[in-house]
């Protein structure tokens, strides 16, 4: 039997990006919330990172979460799947209509609005009024200033606490 799975794992393994992709389950509201943001335009996690960024905010029991970038509010449902009952998601977006769209799915899938709070505004900006060591865990979406926005996450996070920056790799490649 062992012998069996190590030459089994020589063999080609193709694209795993697919089946990671169909392996995570997006509940309705997280479908929903992707359609809405694909009218206007936001960004938002596949499946699988989603349900990536699930896992790490359950697995650290977090209680602290900032967003930088709303999106539709597919990956604020993600984090908000695997945050610990007494925690907040604070999710930030430069795009009115993001924040809009966000703001009505939390409210449709039945969130608490003490669970959440969404700021809409210059992300710098907003970001660089956030308390210092304040979240354990900072999601950052794409981002033309995205230097600078590694630089304030250091600062927002405790000690220990996560970075995570979505879509860092393209098509399993480092982005220069």
């Amino acid at each position: 039997m062992v012998g069996n799975i190590l030459n089994q794992s020589n063999l080609p393994r193709g694209d795993m990006h697919p089946y990671s992709e169909s392996y995570a389950h997006e509940d309705y509201f997280m479908q929903l919330a992707r359609r809405n943001g694909e009218e206007v335009g936001a960004s938002d996690p596949t499946p699988a990172v989603g349900n990536y960024i699930k896992f790490i905010v359950k697995l650290l029991n977090s209680k602290s979460v900032v967003e930088i970038g709303t999106g539709s509010g597919v990956g604020g449902l993600w984090v908000l799947r695997g945050i610990n009952p007494a925690g907040v998601l604070t999710t930030i977006d430069s795009e009115r209509e993001h924040s809009k769209i966000a703001r009505s799915i939390f409210e449709e899938a039945g969130i608490s609005a003490t669970k959440y709070r969404i700021i809409t505004g210059k992300l710098i900006e907003v970001i660089g009024k956030l308390a210092d060591n304040s979240y354990e865990i900072v999601v950052i979406r794409p981002a033309l200033d995205l230097f600078d926005m590694v630089q304030e996450s250091y600062r927002l996070l405790k000690p220990g606490g996560v970075l995570i920056i979505d879509q860092v790799l393209s098509n399993g490649k480092v982005v220069d």
